[in-house]
């Protein structure tokens, strides 16, 4: 496989079409090696509009949806960043990228010592990868910046709204299969909140201790 051909192709044909323009976010996939991230049985998969299984019935998203997320997160480079579901570690480095810091966290150990592995060897270091069910928020009395769940979940819990600072962007794709809503929620200066629908898509739920998914791969 001609790897930086394939990634173009991902790029252009899967990337672009799918509204997602910001110049940053697109140099950032060529920046970030996504095959570096992808399990070794399933590399040939690495630039393929699907999900890519992992472990514990976890899943990597599809380039075009992680990188649509990151194109409506609006990240600046001082955001503090919290990341649920770290799942191959990708999405991770992606925010590691574009923020001054990520905390990301992961249900499964396995996957969470793999993604640590990751990033070091794609010379990320302002990504933590921690351990726990953040389902329902995480650290509270923690306040972040930007806070990104890749799993989908029924509603957001009110944990992570409390936790967004002033100027800060909440996403997560929220809803019942068939049909999920990617929804933003920016705390305004006022402190109150702005909800936003931005588009349909469906993924498979977030993992969580209370709640097994509903299906694994």
């Amino acid at each position: 496989m001609n790897l930086e051909q394939a990634r173009f192709n991902m790029v252009e044909q899967q990337i672009r079409p799918w509204e997602v323009l910001n110049i940053e976010v697109l140099d950032l996939l060529y920046q970030v090696r996504r095959e570096e991230f992808v399990p070794a049985a399933h590399r040939e998969l690495a630039f393929v509009d699907m999900e890519i299984p992992l472990d514990h019935g976890e899943f990597m998203l599809s380039p075009k949806l992680e990188a649509r997320l990151i194109q409506e997160l609006r990240l600046k480079k001082s955001d503090r960043v919290l990341h649920v579901g770290t799942g191959s570690g990708y999405v991770a480095a992606l925010l590691g990228k574009r923020a001054a810091t990520v905390t990301s966290v992961e249900i499964h150990p396995t996957l969470a010592m793999q993604a640590r592995q990751r990033l070091q060897n794609a010379g990320i270091h302002n990504v933590t990868v921690e351990v726990g069910d953040a389902a329902q928020g995480w650290r509270p009395g923690s306040i972040w910046d930007t806070i990104l769940l890749t799993g989908s979940v029924p509603y957001l819990p009110a944990a992570f709204l409390d936790a967004l600072a002033a100027g800060g962007c909440a996403l997560a794709i929220t809803g019942h299969a068939p049909v999920m809503t990617v929804q933003r929620w920016m705390r305004l200066p006022d402190g109150t909140l702005r909800e936003e629908s931005l588009f349909e898509t469906w993924v498979p739920p977030l993992h969580h201790a209370a709640q097994p998914p509903l299906f694994e791969f």
